[in-house]
């Protein structure tokens, strides 16, 4: 059978990933190949001190997104989307969208990348006994309550954006997992009952008409699937031109944490990935509960409900991208003019030329908060030492050391004060287009080896498509067996191992760093 056939038949999988920067669609074959795409670039907007993408925003680029899906389906096989074996939607984890009972938002969206919440971050986990982060829903809830905020007592129900997105398409008002363990914790395949009654009883929160199990999402792992489908409705939204028909299977909404550990094959037990774009942030996946809590690691869950330790870090390539635009900036002014992928080649392999130390040039890549590392505010920055010799490799090693600085500081915890060592670490996203470079970095900095698959670009919407098809295709198997099985077998993958004089220079590199945390942060609240 032809792909044309199978898109034809209805027999290929989509899935779309909401992304901080850009909106992905991946349509994938019968084998799980990736066949066609989609995208839509945006960005959030800071709007009276907060991190935002409206409701126009999200639907626009929803329509946009799935339009440039269609035309790629038409210029590659002459055939129009009409249906699917199964879709799924992911996004950008945690974050806050509140409705009434109309289903209307009642603010705009508060996104992940948002330092607003410490106080109620703070009680919270001193309540729970568990890390709660600032990104997380209840954070953001709390906080508004803490805030006295008119709209919490309108509340009929909180979302991420994923949830929201996919109750616009079917109507279920549900999320995997994944998703739901970064809006409250879960446990035994459900939100934390416990720490329920414990926030239920919070005298702030009695003063509400609703009861938190009451507005949060019902929660699903991909084991156990959704019954959710397209209503007429949500394909009007999604394919305006009305060639799409209803009644396609979705499987549960996931974080782009979810999607990450799918697309890197990194769902069973003693497997990490690290995901690397706009932020960055790394999964582990225990084999055993944690000992303590800290700041620094959330404990989430892979889309079939195991525990992950996660270290997730705001910042990532946003500076980096600026100071690549620059020199190709530079390059036209020059008169010789480079494009995008030669310039991020040539700047990203010569940073492998710079001292293992990065020759005490240090980057700060705050473009916003970073609570891993204490930063409530955000300021790009760099500093370096007088007798520093200022070379371009020392320089944009330091960028991309400062891109992983903060990932770094967090696992450093998790490995040497909780003993977890695991026994594969795969890393996808834009970080590592450029073969080699931030994959040997990475693995210098964590002291362990890095694999990058061949599908590394392919990111969360591949891993959204695969958890569609898990969806149709499980019959009794684990999510891990039937990725192994059906998605990775026999795929192309390189490991490097961590080089010692990188690993020193890593340790070197952070020392300065620490040093110089008080004067970023200093920084940021100028």
């Amino acid at each position: 059978m032809t792909t044309k056939d199978i898109i034809e038949q209805g027999k290929a999988y989509l899935g779309i990933e909401f992304g901080s920067t850009r909106i992905k669609a991946c349509l994938v074959d019968e084998n799980l190949v990736p066949v066609a795409g989609g995208s839509h670039s945006w960005e959030n907007k800071l709007e009276n001190g907060v991190w935002t993408y409206s409701r126009e925003d999200i639907i626009n680029g929803l329509q946009d997104c799935y339009a440039d899906l269609r035309k790629d389906v038409a210029d590659k096989f002459g055939v129009e989307l009409t249906t699917f074996s199964g879709m799924g939607i992911s996004a950008m984890m945690h974050g806050y969208l509140a409705f009434d009972k109309n289903d209307e938002l009642l603010l705009p969206f508060r996104t992940w990348r948002n330092t607003i919440t410490g106080e109620a971050a703070a009680e919270l986990t001193q309540l729970f006994g568990f890390n709660i982060p600032e990104r997380w829903s209840i954070a953001h809830l709390y906080q508004a309550i803490l805030n006295g905020e008119p709209h919490v007592k309108d509340i009929a129900h909180i979302n991420t954006l994923a949830g929201f997105v996919h109750f616009l398409l079917t109507g279920e008002r549900e999320l995997g997992i994944g998703d739901a363990s970064g809006m409250f914790p879960v446990r035994d395949g459900g939100y934390d009952k416990d720490m329920l009654a414990k926030f239920r009883a919070l005298d702030k929160v009695k003063a509400f008409g609703w009861d938190i199990a009451d507005i949060l999402p019902a929660v699903h792992s991909a084991a156990e699937g959704s019954t959710a489908k397209l209503t007429e409705a949500g394909a009007k939204l999604l394919d305006p031109s009305g060639s799409l028909k209803a009644g396609v299977p979705f499987c549960p909404p996931e974080g782009d944490a979810g999607t990450g550990m799918a697309a890197t094959n990194a769902v069973r037990e003693g497997t990490g990935n690290v995901s690397a774009g706009t932020s960055i942030f790394s999964m582990i996946v225990l084999e055993k509960p944690m000992k303590g809590h800290y700041p620094q690691i959330d404990v989430v869950t892979t889309p079939d409900g195991a525990d992950v330790a996660m270290v997730h870090c705001n910042n990532c390539c946003g500076e980096l991208d600026k100071w690549v635009n620059m020199f190709i900036e530079f390059s036209k002014l020059a008169g010789n003019p480079v494009d995008v992928s030669t310039a991020y080649e040539v700047l990203y392999k010569n940073a492998l030329n710079g001292a293992p130390d990065c020759g005490g040039v240090v980057s700060y890549n705050t473009i916003s908060g970073e609570p891993v590392v204490g930063l409530a505010n955000g300021k790009p920055a760099y500093y370096r030492q007088p007798d520093s010799a200022m070379s371009m490799a020392d320089f944009f090693r330091a960028e991309l050391y400062g891109a992983m600085a903060a990932l770094k500081a967090g696992n450093d915890i998790l490995f040497e004060k909780e003993g977890v060592q695991p026994k594969s670490i795969t890393g996808h996203g834009g970080l590592f287009k450029v073969k080699g470079v931030a994959q040997q970095m990475l693995a210098d900095a964590l002291n362990s080896d890095v694999s990058v698959m061949s599908t590394a670009g392919e990111g969360g919407a591949w891993g959204m498509a695969l958890l569609a098809a898990f969806g149709i295709e499980k019959q009794g198997e684990t999510l891990a067996d039937w990725l192994e099985k059906r998605a990775f077998a026999g795929m192309e993958k390189s490991t490097l191992s961590p080089d010692a004089a990188g690993n020193a220079g890593w340790k070197k590199y952070m020392e300065n760093y620490s040093a110089g945390l008080a004067g970023a942060k200093a920084f940021g609240e100028i």
